[in-house]
């Protein structure tokens, strides 16, 4: 898949960043198709050059752009904004255990309190007379 991306070049805590077009197996800083713009965060205000006829040319191809590079996209004019929703990633294994374990504990807390109060009333119940 074709992405639309950041690739960091700079100094040390000074980064400046090209928007690059680049397969999505490769590194973020690997080799690219084409570049397509710069932004500068450091500055003030932060400076973004974006060539939107390229732009343009590789998202009706199918490129997609990452949520960094688009909000720099839909900020700059290139993107209409539209409610995106990220794909949910596959859970860890050990997370799913995690998750189910409180919520039977949840659903035993529930559960005791009815059985607790049925016992204390029968046994004052059978006092009292």
């Amino acid at each position: 898949m074709v992405k639309i991306r950041l690739a960091r070049v700079g100094a040390k805590k000074h980064p400046i960043y090209r928007l690059v077009v680049t397969d999505g197996r490769s590194p973020r800083n690997g080799r690219f198709l084409e570049e397509v713009g710069h932004y500068d965060p450091s500055s003030t205000p932060a400076t973004v050059r974006i060539e939107r006829e390229k732009i343009e040319q590789w998202l009706v191809k199918g490129a997609q752009p990452s949520e960094t590079a688009r909000k720099l996209l839909v900020r700059e004019g290139v993107l209409k904004a539209t409610a995106v929703t990220r794909p949910q990633q596959p859970q860890k294994k050990g997370a799913a255990k995690k998750e189910t374990a409180p919520h039977a504990a949840v659903a035993e807390a529930e559960v005791a309190p009815v059985e607790e109060s049925a016992e204390p009333e029968s046994s004052e119940g059978a006092s009292e007379e």
